[in-house]
């Protein structure tokens, strides 16, 4: 009786091809639409987490002031190297330490200029970074010591001021000295917050004291933990490490900020999937736009094949029989919907994936999901005409005109 039941909404479907394709329109719609929000939202939770984790592993960063990337002013006590080697000292659990500080700054090479950040730092930088050298070396010992001027190209410097040419050997001029480049930077690419970066030179710390900021401040201080199940303790240690050194009382709010970029991390994440669920909502809504469709155009069938109706009741066909008869007319109506609307889905995801820059990763479970949302709509809404038909009177369903 079902296969029955089956085969005649084909046949009704294909009696009606344009009727039936623009019924099922906004199932298709609202299927795309959910599993194309869903697949991009994904994707982009994905960027951010990828992008984080290029800025190194189980990474801490000591800055001072309370808020990210707030200098702290002048009224507030900058790091020194005594708390690098505090850290040292007292901290357990570290894989590697990089004081560093930077300035924004003009680098100069004949006749081209670039506006750039200049970051004086250590060797440790690129361990603690996980960033590698893509052409020359790192600084020498002997460099890091005597404040040599030698620097490291990032990607977009080195294609600023030299296009194709090698770097090696050339020098730039960076404020009022001139720096010989030993190397360049493998490219990271910009952040999903649209940061670049491979905007970036540097040198060492000592010759950033010496040369640029005049003074033995350290601006920021990166930690990398051994094991990311300690990043918790080990954040904890510094806060109260510094609050000692700094010493602040128990009442004092702290003029420092530790920050685990895995809770970055995770609050970037969960922002981009809170949006993903709202989008995902609001596109399911025209599914139900759909549903109404579905169950309009069902009610237009009854009408039209009441005298259909009323010869099979009168042959002795029971009202289930035909209550399942239109119940599956409007979930196969429903369901080719669904298919339709999973293929648009996965060319539209595949597209705007590529657009945006961000990866496509296919989910079987949201397709799944939305497939078996795109049936249940159509069993809800075709249920109120199924039953009508169902519920017709043989003799005025004869009468019928």
């Amino acid at each position: 009786m079902l296969w029955n039941a089956f085969f005649l909404a084909l046949r009704e479907m294909r009696r009606n091809v344009l009727r039936s394709f623009l019924t099922i329109l906004g199932v298709i719609i609202g299927v795309a639409s959910v599993i194309t929000m869903v697949t991009i939202g994904n994707g982009a939770t994905a960027k951010v987490t990828a992008d984080i984790a290029k800025l190194g592993q189980n990474l801490l960063m000591v800055r001072v002031g309370q808020r990210r990337g707030f200098s702290g002013g002048s009224n507030v006590k900058p790091f020194t190297m005594d708390d690098v080697k505090a850290i040292q000292r007292d901290i357990n659990g570290l894989a590697g330490l990089v004081p560093s500080s930077s300035q924004t700054l003009t680098a100069v090479f004949g006749n081209a200029n670039w506006v750039t950040s200049v970051m004086g730092t250590t060797n440790e930088f690129f361990g603690v970074r996980d960033w590698n050298i893509q052409q020359g070396r790192p600084f020498t010992d002997s460099e890091l010591r005597a404040g040599r001027a030698v620097c490291l190209l990032g990607a977009t410097v080195s294609r600023e001021l030299f296009g194709r040419q090698d770097p090696l050997g050339s020098k730039i001029r960076l404020q009022k000295f001139s720096c010989e480049v030993i190397g360049r930077l493998e490219s990271k690419g910009q952040t999903s917050m649209g940061m670049d970066q491979d905007d970036v030179i540097l040198i060492p710390l000592r010759t950033f004291q010496r040369r640029l900021s005049g003074n033995l401040n350290i601006q920021l201080i990166q930690i990398s933990v051994e094991k990311a199940e300690r990043t918790g303790k080990v954040q904890h240690d510094l806060e109260m490490l510094f609050r000692e050194r700094r010493h602040l009382g128990a009442t004092d709010a702290s003029d420092f900020s530790v920050t685990d970029m895995k809770e970055i991390t995770e609050t970037l994440t969960s922002t981009t999937k809170v949006l993903t669920t709202l989008l995902g909502t609001v596109a399911a809504i025209s599914l139900l736009v759909g549903g109404i469709g579905i169950m309009n155009i069902m009610l237009v069938s009854v009408t039209e094949r009441t005298r259909e109706i009323g010869t099979r009741l009168a042959i002795g066909a029971l009202e289930r029989e035909v209550l399942l008869q239109f119940l599956v007319e409007a979930t196969v109506l429903s369901s080719f919907g669904g298919i339709l609307g999973i293929m648009l889905a996965l060319a539209l995801a595949m597209g705007l994936a590529d657009l945006l820059q961000v990866p496509f990763i296919f989910d079987f479970s949201i397709i799944l999901r939305a497939f078996l949302f795109s049936v249940a709509v159509g069993i809800f809404f075709g249920y109120f005409p199924a039953r009508r038909a169902a519920r017709l009177d043989p003799i005025e369903a004869l009468r019928h005109e």
